[in-house]
């Protein structure tokens, strides 16, 4: 087979066969197709797009082109949850205890984050002693004994998708949804669960800006699953300002058990029983997804979920003593705080620019190479609709510095809009999709 000849096809808009999408990646994988020409298939996949089809196999050709998790030992139906990433998205650290509590095992391989997508491993790792570098056989003995296990993917987990996401990154390609499909779906085929709950986020701290993209990618997705035998839920959920109050790793940890001891309500704890609750409908524990989220209001109100979440952080050597000592969670040590300017309604925040002002204080990574700060970050104590006076404080501001935190305020001036008019109020979960 000549790859050429691939190219050549795709470019021409002609539609791909098995053979030779695994021929594609394949050739990624060991290297034996040259960067240049990698690029030039994908900024033509850019113009022609995939079908359904051709997502499918390219997705399931990614999946096996390095390990898996094999799930099968573990008794149950499995389910997994993926999120296009967020400011404040701190959702997996409260479900994946809640849904483990009702008796359904969550065996979640999570990454780090870059930018001002905070990634679930780095929340974990501000966490004294948490170990998140588990092996499979590890990971299966954990999940039998207490249905969750939180885990940093494996260095070999879809290799092909590494080496595409690096070049789609320099190629403008970044964009394709048939791209950003397949590199999700691939790693959570990979990981080996029954059922996948994906939360779409759209809005303008998020990558989809707008509802009709976010549908597009979520209804690919969707398709994809049903064409590899896999349960798919998409929730659609609004990114117009951050999920959470608390920005940063270790306020993130800090937000979450507070959620789980019942102390906090308000949207994180909305969308978390929305993508909960719909991990429970796929494995057939409830039959509706008000019966779903009332279970899991239930083990917050009992403390099984915070109880579950203990027994996570024990299996994986974590200090347990964080879920009554937040000391042991300590901040960094400059504070500064952002004041309002005049009074009046908070009417809009720009996300992105929220986001932005948590990266200058170290709370993320520009690079995947940059050290995080875990005790840096952003406590936001205002939220659309609130009314605030001149000279009250919206946010506290932690860091290493003060000239850190000083440019974080700059940025968190600039993205909190007050006006003396009211918002119109919009919904936080914007659609819902299975297939």
């Amino acid at each position: 087979m000549d790859f050429l000849d691939i190219l050549t096809k795709k470019r021409n808009g002609i539609k791909l066969t098995k053979q030779e999408i695994d021929f594609f990646i394949t050739g990624v994988t060991n290297g034996t197709i040259p960067d240049y020409q990698i690029s030039a298939f994908l900024m033509a996949v850019y113009f022609q797009s995939l079908d359904e089809e051709e997502t499918a196999y390219m997705t399931l050709a990614m999946a096996n082109s390095g390990e898996t998790l094999n799930l099968c030992s573990i008794s149950g139906f499995k389910v997994d949850k993926h999120s296009t990433g967020g400011v404040a998205d701190t959702t997996t650290l409260i479900l994946a205890p809640l849904v483990a509590s009702v008796g359904i095992p969550v065996i979640k391989m999570s990454g780090r984050g870059l930018g001002f997508s905070g990634g679930t491993i780095d929340k974990l790792e501000s966490i004294p002693h948490f170990n998140v570098e588990v092996s499979q056989q590890q990971a299966l003995q954990w999940a039998k004994q207490s249905n969750i296990v939180i885990m940093g993917q494996s260095k070999n987990l879809t290799p092909a998708d590494k080496i595409l996401y690096a070049l789609r990154d320099v190629t403008a390609t970044v964009e394709s949804i048939p791209l950003i499909a397949s590199s999700i779906m691939s790693k959570k085929i990979a990981a080996g669960a029954d059922g996948i709950v994906l939360d779409v986020k759209c809005g303008n701290g998020a990558f989809m800006k707008t509802l009709e993209n976010a549908q597009k990618l979520g209804k690919c997705m969707a398709s994809m699953g049903h064409h590899v035998g896999k349960k798919v839920t998409v929730v659609i959920s609004s990114m117009s300002q951050p999920l959470g109050n608390y920005i940063g790793n270790r306020l993130e940890v800090i937000e979450a058990i507070e959620t789980l001891k019942g102390n906090i309500s308000g949207d994180l704890l909305t969308v978390s029983l929305t993508l909960g609750a719909n991990m429970l409908l796929l494995s057939g524990k409830v039959s509706t997804e008000q019966k779903g989220k009332e279970l899991l209001l239930q083990n917050i109100q009992n403390g099984k979920g915070l109880e579950k979440f203990k027994q996570l952080l024990q299996q994986q050597s974590a200090d347990t003593n964080i879920i009554h000592d937040y000391n042991l969670l300590a901040l960094s040590p400059c504070k500064l705080l952002l004041k309002a300017n005049a009074s009046g309604y908070i009417y809009a925040v720009d996300t992105d620019c929220i986001g932005m002002a948590s990266q200058q204080t170290g709370a993320g990574r520009k690079q995947k190479t940059d050290a995080i700060d875990f005790g840096a970050g952003i406590i936001l104590k205002k939220r659309i609709g609130d009314v605030v006076e001149k000279g009250e404080i919206l946010a506290e501001v932690y860091s290493s510095s003060e000239q850190k935190c000083q440019s974080a305020v700059l940025l968190l001036q600039n993205a909190i809009h007050i006006s003396n008019i009211a918002p119109d109020t919009s919904p936080l979960i914007l659609d819902i999709i299975s297939m």
